[in-house]
């Protein structure tokens, strides 16, 4: 995430106003970069599948906190206080192991009003409210209260949250578009930041971490495939106009945040989906570092 932010910083370097849109380039749209390596299928190992999903939940994750952290109005004690009374509650819940859904979402809608009014950006209430969830059933092969929550909300999410956000921020009028409009700082800075910083970050880290003994590369998987997926994981999306609405307010440069995701989200699908669908074909062998 610091690379993206890093080459959109350094195109925008010298426009304050600009710099506050640092962030954008840094989030993975997890189902985005789901659904295109999907188009694969069995072709792409289950490992590299694994991989990805990770990466982009993580990633997700650290959005939401530097949502929570950076972008952010004025904070309000108070609430806060109340927000983290309601955390208590939710966490002595789970360890007193109630099963039922209600006492969670009852506690969880009034952190979440509290985080709202606090000045810190309420998508945090989402992530703790989820955390609390009992993961285990009560036996017998019952789900767990968050399985039953999680499938009980897949479809409107899928169907009508998603498609509505999408299409509520993904509109641009390309009309009098001309090609120094895609060179501006804010869209190329965007564009370079998911599309090139993405790719670095994902698999610098990736080789780093192998290389020096922190992580081992999956079994059957080969680096050319990680590349294939650190191109995709610049498949910004959802999350990055997200990021731009609370970073531009005013409608020129929300333009221009738009013709950047979806200039770079467009690149890295293009890109990662070539690259995967080509090796799929050859079938290159993995490399000795894989684990044995």
């Amino acid at each position: 995430m610091v690379l993206p932010a890093m080459v959109f910083a350094a195109i925008n370097h010298g426009d304050p106003a600009a710099l506050n849109g640092w962030a954008i380039p840094a989030a993975t749209d997890i189902a985005f970069a789901l659904g295109v390596l999907a188009l694969l299928g069995s072709r792409v190992p289950v490992a590299l599948k694994v991989f990805l999903l990770a990466l982009a939940i993580i990633d997700d994750l650290g959005a939401i906190v530097i949502i929570a952290v950076f972008y952010t109005a004025d904070l309000s004690l108070v609430s806060l206080a109340i927000a983290a009374a309601c955390t208590a509650v939710l966490i002595a819940l789970n360890r007193a192991g109630v099963l039922r859904i209600a006492p969670y979402l009852l506690i969880g809608l009034v952190m979440w009003v509290c985080v709202l009014k606090s000045g810190v950006h309420a998508t945090l209430a989402g992530v703790i409210i989820a955390l609390t969830i009992p993961l285990r059933g009560g036996g017998h092969g019952s789900a767990s209260p968050l399985h039953r929550l999680e499938h009980g909300l897949y479809p409107w999410v899928a169907f009508v949250v998603m498609p509505v956000f999408a299409f509520a921020n993904a509109g641009v009028h390309l009309g009098g578009l001309s090609f120094a409009d895609l060179i501006a700082p804010i869209p190329l800075g965007i564009a370079l930041g998911l599309f090139v910083g993405k790719q670095l970050g994902v698999f610098g880290f990736a080789w780093v971490g192998v290389r020096f003994g922190l992580a081992r590369l999956p079994g059957g998987v080969s680096w050319a495939q990680i590349y294939g997926a650190a191109l995709l994981a610049g498949i910004g999306f959802t999350m990055s106009l997200f990021i731009g609405t609370l970073a531009f307010a005013d409608p020129e440069h929300a333009a221009a945040v738009r013709l950047g995701v979806l200039s770079g989200s467009l690149l890295s699908a293009v890109a990662g989906f070539a690259l995967l669908s080509w090796l799929a074909r050859v079938r290159l062998p993995a490399p000795s570092l894989a684990v044995s």
